[in-house]
């Protein structure tokens, strides 16, 4: 039996850091000890997902590639398991990641005034909430491969439509990496928030992986890749360091 997608290894090599868990988030520190806060990396998985998969997203070798992958850059990387089980869910998981990344940024160390959150999959819909209207210590906003707009027979709150959160991003700094060769209805989502992200002016870059597929990251272990997630980490570096 093929082993599933995300128990895959991730596609860039990395030195592997143990986290510390410290209740809903997992934290991944440099191995030296820093002489001043170190900014924050928050990254926030997709969905839905069964609430009985086991091992959950912070267990999986991507999330621990990314987390080991910020600490390793200087910063402190956070994973977090949310509840988000349905469509109908993504209040609730809202909920838990604003809970995570406050308590993220009281942690030892941590810089509360310099963070980034990083979006996979159908974590996308989250983005809404920080895309509009962002407080000042939110530096950046990444979404990998993201889902940003309901996806066909998905009732979702209104709340979540990240294209529209636009209107109220202002200055946010925003990367967008895109799967060339993404899900039709997912592409869709992407190409309506690109160009409602044009349109409005929006701080917007772009990392594109021409041959890539949704979850690039593990499924597809090429340079092209390793490339794209290595610019994408420089990316948010360079902002939270701005």
């Amino acid at each position: 039996m093929a082993e599933p997608t995300y128990l895959q290894p991730f596609v860039l090599p990395v030195a592997d850091v143990e986290p510390e868990r410290d209740g809903a988030i997992d934290v991944y520190r440099p191995g030296e000890e820093a002489g001043e806060p170190l900014p924050v990396v928050v990254f926030v998985h997709g969905g839905p997902l069964p609430p009985q998969l086991r091992p959950t997203p912070r267990e999986w070798p991507v999330f621990r590639g990314y987390g080991s992958l910020a600490a390793g850059s200087g910063a402190i990387g956070i994973t977090i398991d949310h509840p988000l089980h349905s469509p109908a869910d993504y209040p609730v998981a809202a909920d838990a990641l604003a809970d995570a990344v406050a308590r993220a940024r009281e942690l030892p160390g941590a810089d509360r005034d310099r963070v980034a959150l990083w979006f996979f999959s159908g974590g996308g819909l989250l983005t809404a909430d920080w895309i509009g209207g962002a407080p000042e210590w939110l530096r950046c906003v990444a979404a990998s491969y993201p889902v940003l707009a309901p996806l066909p027979g998905w009732e979702v709150d209104a709340r979540f439509r990240p294209a529209e959160a636009l209107a109220s991003a202002g200055s946010l700094p925003i990367l967008l990496t895109r799967a060339g060769l993404e899900d039709a209805e997912i592409a869709d989502g992407v190409g309506a928030f690109t160009a409602q992200a044009h349109q409005r002016g929006a701080h917007l870059d772009v990392i594109d992986v021409p041959e890539g597929r949704h979850s690039f990251d593990v499924l597809d272990h090429a340079p092209a890749s390793r490339a794209a997630v290595t610019r994408a980490m420089s990316w948010v570096l360079r902002e939270l360091r701005a």
